[in-house]
């Protein structure tokens, strides 16, 4: 599940799209944020080459991921935006740290199809 906001509220219970990016359907980069504990527990094994999907009330999206980082949090040059269409998620860094983690785990995905629900 998606929400519209990334403060901490929300991502207590979901994943929240990063306020300033895009929504998805519009051109270019949308971030989405997670806790790499809960939501965002399997983004841990994304790899290059891997099929994301997003889904929307009313279109599917599919991504495949082109590129992962780790980044310090306030590099937040990972959310410009894209010529291409592009979902970028963050979760922090390292997975097992206890705590507030010191860094984040970035994915770039770029859109390879979307449809509409039916």
């Amino acid at each position: 599940m998606q929400r519209e906001s990334s403060d901490d509220r929300t991502l207590r219970r979901a994943a929240g799209h990063i306020e300033s990016t895009p929504l998805p359907g519009e051109p270019g980069n949308i971030g989405i944020a997670g806790h790499r504990d809960t939501t965002f527990f399997p983004v841990r094994k994304l790899k290059v080459g891997d099929r994301m999907t997003l889904t929307t009330a009313s279109h599917v999206f599919e991504y495949e991921v082109r590129d992962t980082w780790i980044v310090a949090p306030e590099d937040v040059h990972v959310l410009d935006a894209t010529e291409r269409p592009a979902m970028t998620l963050v979760t922090c860094y390292p997975f097992n740290f206890v705590g507030n983690a010191p860094k984040r785990f970035i994915i770039r995905g770029e859109l390879v199809s979307e449809w509409p629900r039916s």
